[in-house]
């Protein structure tokens, strides 16, 4: 299985709403001109738009890590208006993996039967 799901759960902070949504946008916009191997990238807002969960699918590690560094950024100024967790499914590469560690992202490996 080399596609990496991701979930990424964003709490914005009070006040910083507009600027959030306007980062939101850009990164969008960024992913739709830039990313080569981003599958699905989906965000969704509670009803007070207090959380938002973005929903990702990715071909495969390094499709992750270009997105990654085409947000750039944007990114930085996104998580500025926010707390941020996250989870990824899947087999992330080494390097990858060693990003998504050092940056706190919890990792699901799939389940493979006997």
């Amino acid at each position: 299985m080399s596609e990496i799901r991701g979930i990424a759960r964003l709490k914005v902070h009070p006040g910083k709403l507009d600027a959030f949504k306007r980062h939101a946008a850009e990164c969008m916009a960024i992913v739709r001109r830039m990313d080569s191997g981003t599958l699905q990238y989906e965000w969704f807002f509670s009803a007070d738009s207090s959380e938002c969960i973005v929903y990702e699918r990715y071909r495969d590690s390094d499709a992750l890590l270009e997105h990654v560094a085409n947000l750039g950024d944007t990114m930085h100024a996104l998580f500025e208006t926010c707390a941020v967790s996250g989870e990824i499914l899947g087999a992330p590469t080494g390097q990858l993996r060693a990003n998504l560690e050092k940056a706190g992202v919890r990792i699901y490996a799939p389940y493979q039967s006997l």
